[in-house]
């Protein structure tokens, strides 16, 4: 699961506010699909340059995560880095391709979700950046509860006796 940022969750957000005003959503085009919106969000790359960097390789979102390598030269690769640095892993991509993390969809109105359906990319993005932003709330209580305890000092507890006279 994608590590929670606030940089991230924008993103999330950013790009299901733009499918739910009716921006261009076609699953079968790489830079208009459900990966291919965040992409846009992420890099501020247009559709287009998003799909033609992505006809470098064959596949889909899911395959061309599989395949992404950084070193690779591949523009495709460089997108996917950017989609990266926020904070997702590979497997969030694929998932996010299937509408498919179990996790997010415990959290999704819809019972059963198409990828091919903007309403359900929408449901899905939302309750991904409600997933992470509840991960984000509880992080300092976590972070409490690991933190070592430390034993009170004892020096403050006992005092020191003054040096006895000469």
């Amino acid at each position: 699961m994608a590590t929670a940022t606030p940089k991230l969750i924008s993103a999330l957000r950013t790009t299901a506010a733009r499918l739910r005003e009716g921006s261009n959503f076609q699953w079968g085009h790489m830079g208009s699909c459900i990966c291919g919106h965040l992409a846009q969000t992420v890099t501020e790359l247009s559709p287009a340059e998003i799909h033609r960097r992505a006809m470098e390789r064959h596949g889909d979102w899911s395959q061309q995560s599989v395949e992404h390598c950084p070193t690779s030269g591949l523009a495709i690769d460089h997108v996917i880095d950017e989609m990266l640095a926020l904070g997702l892993r590979i497997g969030d991509l694929r998932h996010l391709e299937n509408l498919s993390d179990p996790r997010i969809l415990a959290r999704v109105p819809a019972r059963w979700l198409r990828r091919q359906d903007r309403d359900h990319a929408v449901q899905y993005m939302e309750a991904w950046a409600e997933l992470l932003e509840d991960e984000l709330r509880a992080a300092p209580a976590i972070a409490e509860r690991r933190a070592p305890k430390l034993a009170p000092s004892t020096a403050a507890a006992s005092p020191v006796a003054p040096d006895p006279a000469p």
